[in-house]
């Protein structure tokens, strides 16, 4: 019987809780001498390797000093936060890790927030301290102060510190003290987190995140809070309104360093994984088949943002993807749900579903792995769900904070004012500013990139939801209008050389246009339909000034979350395996006039 310690990794995005549990299994010898092994070794899908961020928590364990350590690594953004508030049911202990120059970010304060709640002891990590500009006394003080406006106890807010340098593969109790290797982190894991209290008496487990097998359908993973679970004896699922039935688990497994190891029994204080149970679901409680007793809910987080996923209706339909009928987007929508408690689907009508999510990444994700999967499909602008509280309508608010430059700060202020925004704090960092605001979600949408353009690239944003409040007003959305393509093929390079003066281009020469899709961004408010297949008229006739050379700007190709936040709400977006095209809803400009009063459903 080896002793146990369950801790989960958290902190914002980009403050290295990834690269940490790398260092960690390099150094408890997890790897043969002769394997190759890569960066970032729990980031396994090929959009967190790209992206640089962790999307779903992960579940290994490390054997040190006969000792074994579950580790849970959590994602950093904001958007996948449900995830994190879930999965510290499973721990006893959390790792903070903090930026030594960043300091506490949103994220931070919120996944912190939600550990104290759940009174876990915390053990803080201020990593990158060998940055140039890390300031670790500085970021001490601001740690301390965030535990005492979270109204710490004393015994919370003495909390042991370890120095390190995650990329470097050192960890130290001290500044001065030698930097060797992690060895004191796990140290400082074994003599500071508490063992899992065993309690004697009928088994109870509470599923806390789900997985999804083509094989053998949902998996739940959850913690045994009481007893041992026996595979061999029959179990009651109690369901999150209090129904019950009976089931039999088929598989049980644990975690063994990045595998899951089959077995046939997990004691109290374990974490595991059920296999067998088909509609097993977050916050079920598995409990004795003679004895059930449930378990307290866990709270799921309500979803902020919605978009319709629709077929792809455009001219080049089918050309590139290979699932492209609303039979296939209904499935592979409704499979999604099974493992992301986060998104909620609702089917429109034949052809159209309603997805609602934490936020346009979390959306966006699910869009861009759908696409590589061979889907083709269409989908709306964002929108924030509203909510009526005590008659009044309102609506989600974040709390967002931008890192700017000295020089930047007025103009970011100024954009943000303009989305409704209201400044709560302002301090000075060095030649830098840490502005914190209170802004409508709406006023998100598509903020990222003006930011980034008033700063020449070097702001920071981070937002996490904050509330409901009362309805803001209106914000203005995209000030320009775009130039829509007025027919059918291969762009012109003469035809783009000519109209560049109208706008900036999204396409480039001898690129597949339709009619009605957006090729350009205007020069002027208002939108203008243009010939991107008029080719040059060729004669015999030839003079030495008539003849330019042309000189065409690249083409402005944008993201998927930059597509999404810059359509306005008669465009969509068009995702198929290969492009991401901008179009308008009604394609011909006849049928634009039409329904230029009509408001978009």
């Amino acid at each position: 019987m080896k002793e146990i310690r369950n801790i989960a990794i958290i902190a914002h995005v980009d403050h290295g809780k990834t690269t940490t549990v790398d260092e960690i299994l390099k150094q408890v010898n997890m790897f043969r001498s002769n394997e190759e092994v890569t960066d970032c070794v729990l980031d396994s899908n090929d959009l967190e390797r790209e992206r640089g961020i962790t999307i779903l928590s992960k579940n290994i364990s490390v054997e040190y000093k006969g000792t074994k350590i579950n580790i849970i690594d959590t994602p950093g953004h904001s958007d996948f936060g449900g995830q994190v508030e879930r999965v510290l049911n499973l721990a006893d202990g959390v790792l903070l890790l903090v930026d030594a120059a960043e300091g506490p970010m949103p994220q931070t304060r919120f996944v912190l927030h939600k550990a104290l709640e759940l009174n876990l002891k915390p053990i803080v990590v201020m990593n990158k301290i060998d940055k140039p500009d890390a300031r670790p006394e500085e970021v001490h003080d601001k740690i301390l102060e965030l535990f005492m406006d979270l109204d710490a106890t004393d015994e919370q807010c003495d909390f042991p510190m370890i120095y390190a340098s995650s990329k470097n593969g050192w960890a130290a109790k001290e500044l001065e003290d030698p930097r060797e290797n992690m060895l004191p982190l796990l140290d400082a894991v074994i003599e500071h987190i508490p063992t899992p209290e065993v309690h004697e008496g009928p088994v109870q487990m509470q599923i806390t995140s789900l997985d999804y097998s083509d094989y053998v359908g949902r998996i739940g993973v959850g913690r045994v809070y009481r007893g041992e679970l026996d595979i061999s004896k029959p179990i009651t699922i109690i369901k999150r309104c209090g129904t019950l039935h009976r089931a039999q688990i088929k598989q049980l497994m644990t975690f063994e360093g990045l595998e899951q190891k089959e077995t046939k029994l997990v004691r109290c204080g374990d974490i595991c994984a059920v296999v067998g149970i088909p509609d097993i679901d977050i916050s079920d409680t598995v409990a004795d088949f003679e004895h059930p007793e449930q378990l307290p809910n866990i709270s799921i987080d309500e979803p902020t943002i919605s978009m319709n996923f629709m077929v792809n209706t455009s001219p080049l339909y089918g050309q590139e993807g290979t699932l492209i009928s609303s039979r296939h987007l209904r499935e592979r929508l409704l499979k999604e749900t099974e493992k992301d408690v986060a998104l909620r689907v609702e089917e429109n009508n034949g052809d159209s579903f309603k997805v609602s999510g934490r936020g346009v990444l979390h959306l966006s994700i699910l869009m861009e792995t759908m696409r590589r999967e061979g889907f083709e499909m269409t989908v709306t602008r964002p929108t924030v769900i509203y909510k009526e509280i005590e008659g009044t309508l309102c609506e989600p608010i974040e709390e967002l904070t931008v890192d700017v430059p000295d020089t930047s700060a007025g103009k970011v202020i100024e954009l943000v004012g303009m989305r409704k925004g209201e400044m709560v704090s302002m301090e000075p960092r060095g030649n830098r500013q840490t502005i914190v605001f209170h802004i409508p979600t709406r006023g998100i949408i598509g903020l990222r990139s003006k930011v980034m353009t008033a700063t020449a690239g070097e702001g920071i944003v981070a937002h996490i939801f904050e509330k409901y409040a009362p309805f803001k007003g209106e914000i203005p959305h995209r000030q320009n209008g775009v130039l829509v393509s007025m027919s059918q093929g291969n762009s012109i390079a003469f035809s783009i050389d000519a109209l560049q003066q109208r706008g900036i281009f999204f396409v480039a020469p001898n690129e597949m246009c339709y009619e009605g899709m957006i090729v350009a961004e205007h020069c002027k408010e208002g939108d203008l339909s243009v010939n991107l297949q008029k080719s040059k008229q060729l004669t015999n006739v030839r003079s030495s000034g008539t003849d330019k050379a042309m000189k065409i700007a690249p083409a402005q190709k944008k993201s998927l979350e930059e597509a999404l936040e810059y359509i306005a709400d008669d465009e969509y977006v068009e995702l198929t395996p290969l492009n991401i095209r901008m179009r308008k809803k009604y394609l011909t400009e006849l049928e634009r006039k039409r329904n230029r009063n009509k408001v978009d459903a």
